[in-house]
């Protein structure tokens, strides 16, 4: 069943029908594509509540890539060392420096450490309830709530209703789905938009079995929005042109509207090229894709990287390193790398090299990470682009032996973020106690993360989304230099 986008109401039978058809040419409900605001209120067919104000244009160009380090990271293995605590807790890793003086972060981050004074660590990310699950302590995080209810829509959502783009069609995309179980490993109402509809959901690309980082990728994605193929799209195109003259008699042409731009824009978008450009990895040198890393997480942050460039306003991108070699998805979910439960779930050491150990992990979260800050840096992208890496809960300080093999369990009491760009500086803000089981100063909960988002992207605090503010927390103001 196709779902109109919001505020695509026609006013008459025949305008119900031309964008009816509409959805079947470019795609748009399925794509979560809204009308962009300067065609909102151009077009006086449209209603009221589709004209409705929106946020200064000249905030727009603020973008954000939210890393979703699914499955929960360590963080007293990764951003939060405990090098004084015993054997149990700390872990066989040790701590380096970083370029801001008395900030130490895991061995296996060797680039990420020299270039610290871009990005800030938060060490006392909290949930206020003792959330253990993956669903709802993801949701937590991707919505800037506590106890968020069910029909929250998550950042990028926010985002795309208060700053729709006026460069590219769809402004909040999500790179790699989340495989497998979603109601277990992954918020099952990221697709839906929340209550803003299935127009503000993320247009999702990439999966397990198809990602960039595979020398076959395809963005099949598109194909599957123009239905059959782009061919089939501009057939399409060109029938509801003949549904729809609207002639002019002077030059026999159908006169241009705000609805004919729209359309076309759509068509673009599934027929490329144009469209297709931001996700195309081949327009980048080999060098380039090669200091990323040639897997998942690597090639999704340099597609990221495109997308903002194009003008998409909200990039989510799954945190998945892929598997190694010879290796599957080892008992885990096949797109949560930072799961790493070990033999209590069969996935292997957490301070192994396996698909779940942080051997294998950590250097490829360092080369991403690194090359995504360096490169937003010298493209003069960084100061206004927000990064924000996060998992949705920590993991327990205390390691657990299962069969013989390491791992740790869920932890929502403590646990780490790192955000940069936007203005944010270098540094540390809050502190966890002795061996990271809890908070000891300046608890940050997923509301003040929310906030901190926000703020970063120029939104008015008060701003609202329906009857609802975006938020309730206070920014941390701390963290921008």
């Amino acid at each position: 069943m196709l779902h109109m986008p919001l505020g695509f109401e026609g006013h008459s039978a025949s305008s119900k029908l031309t964008r009816r058809q509409l959805l079947h040419v470019g795609g748009l409900s399925t794509l979560g594509l809204g009308l962009p605001s300067a065609l909102r209120a151009s077009d006086p067919g449209l209603p009221a509540r589709a004209r409705e104000p929106r946020a200064q244009a000249s905030a727009s160009e603020k973008s954000c890539i939210f890393i979703v380090m699914g499955g929960g990271p360590s963080h007293v293995d990764i951003w939060d060392m405990k090098p004084q605590a015993p054997v149990e807790v700390r872990g066989p890793y040790k701590p380096i420096a970083t370029s801001v003086p008395g900030v130490h972060i895991n061995e296996l981050m060797p680039r990420l450490s020299k270039m610290s004074q871009h990005y800030s660590i938060i060490r006392s990310m909290t949930h206020t309830a003792s959330i253990r699950n993956h669903p709802d302590a993801m949701h937590n995080c991707l919505t800037g709530q506590a106890k968020a209810p069910d029909d929250a829509p998550c950042y990028g959502s926010v985002m795309a209703k208060l700053r729709p783009s006026k460069r590219v069609m769809t402004p909040n995309v999500w790179l790699h789905r989340c495989d497998g179980n979603t109601t277990v490993f992954c918020s099952p109402f990221i697709s839906q938009g929340g209550f803003l509809g299935r127009p503000y959901a993320p247009f999702f690309v990439g999966n397990s079995t198809n990602h960039p980082a595979m020398p076959n990728f395809q963005l099949s994605e598109l194909d599957s929005v123009a239905s059959t193929s782009p061919r089939r799209t501009l057939e399409r195109e060109e029938l509801l042109g003949r549904l729809e003259p609207s002639l002019n008699s002077t030059t026999g042409y159908r006169a241009a509207t705000g609805w004919d731009e729209v359309r076309q824009r759509a068509v673009d978008l599934a027929t490329g090229p144009n469209g297709r450009l931001p996700f195309d990895l081949q327009q980048e040198p080999a060098k380039v894709r090669d200091r990323y890393g040639r897997h998942p997480l690597g090639q999704y942050l340099l597609m990221a990287r495109r997308l903002v460039e194009s003008g998409v306003g909200f990039v989510s991108v799954n945190g998945w390193c892929g598997f190694a070699p010879g290796e599957g998805s080892q008992g885990g979910a096949a797109s949560f790398t930072w799961d790493m439960h070990g033999g209590g779930m069969g996935q292997g050491n957490i301070f192994g090299n396996g698909s779940y150990g942080l051997g294998w992990a950590l250097p490829r979260l360092d080369e991403a990470l690194s090359a995504l800050l360096e490169d937003l840096h010298v493209r003069g992208l960084l100061k206004n682009t927000l990064v924000v890496v996060v998992g949705e809960f920590g993991r327990t300080p205390k390691i657990e032996t299962n069969n013989g093999i390491s791992g740790r369990s869920h932890w929502p009491a403590c646990f780490s973020a790192v955000l940069a760009g936007a203005g944010i500086g270098g540094g540390v803000y809050g502190a966890s106690d002795k061996i990271g089981a809890y908070v000891k100063d300046q608890p940050v909960p997923p509301q003040v993360l929310g906030a901190t988002l926000y703020h970063a992207l120029g939104v008015p605090l008060d701003s609202k989304v329906g009857a609802r503010p975006i938020t309730t927390g206070e920014p941390i103001h701390e963290l921008f230099s």
